[in-house]
């Protein structure tokens, strides 16, 4: 789970802030793709519950041959996935 710059959600009737940001690999084909489920929280104690926002995305191509070859796969992961979803990591 990373710390994010506050993105304000609406959830449950009120505007919350969301401030931690977790990606899950959902799979990997080993060849040419990846997918990774991720989700939004207000703070760390949330993760057993209050998911602000959840979604999946799929990396391939150039993100997925970099990923595979990255000394970091873990860092280059939070980072393609932040881009992809305009969240600033902190």
């Amino acid at each position: 789970m990373k710390k994010i710059q506050p993105i304000a959600i609406w959830f449950n009737g009120a505007l919350v802030n969301a401030n931690y940001f977790n990606l899950i690999s959902d799979g990997d084909n080993l060849q040419t793709s990846a997918s990774f489920i991720y989700v939004l929280y207000a703070n760390e104690m949330d993760m057993q519950g209050n998911q602000l926002a959840n979604g999946q995305l799929t990396m391939d191509g150039f993100d997925y041959e970099a990923y595979t070859t990255s000394t970091d796969s873990n860092s280059y992961a939070y980072t393609w996935a932040a881009t992809k979803l305009n969240i600033t990591l902190l």
